[in-house]
């Protein structure tokens, strides 16, 4: 990671600490726009975006976080959260599975996008 990128993040971080979301959420999405495969800014983003309210925005950073690690736990359950507080039950608990399968030990099979 880049040492713009670095501290972008870490500022952000600090804005969530006294409450300026929308700031966290402008640096955070500064931090994936220098670098769309920072799966860390993905995952603070949707949060941030939760905690706001916006929660297609914070799907959308979910779904994002998922893409670069399919086999993250946290990513799954984050995006778990994001799709309740939507009321996308459905979704919530597609979600949660899988962050139960990776926390029994387990690992999600990836498919190339490419496949027909």
């Amino acid at each position: 990671m880049n040492l713009e990128i670095e501290n972008l993040f870490d500022e952000a971080s600090g804005d969530i600490a006294i409450g300026e979301l929308e700031e966290a959420a402008k640096k955070y999405r500064r931090c994936v726009e220098l670098d769309p495969d920072f799966f860390e800014g993905w995952h603070a983003l949707g949060m941030v975006l939760m905690k706001s309210g916006s929660y297609l925005e914070a799907i959308e950073a979910g779904l994002k976080a998922t893409e670069l690690r399919p086999n993250d736990q946290l990513a799954w359950s984050s995006l778990s959260l994001f799709y309740v507080r939507n009321h996308q039950i459905a979704e919530a608990e597609a979600a949660g599975v899988k962050a139960r399968i990776l926390s029994w030990g387990g690992k999600l099979q990836v498919t190339d996008k490419n496949e027909n």
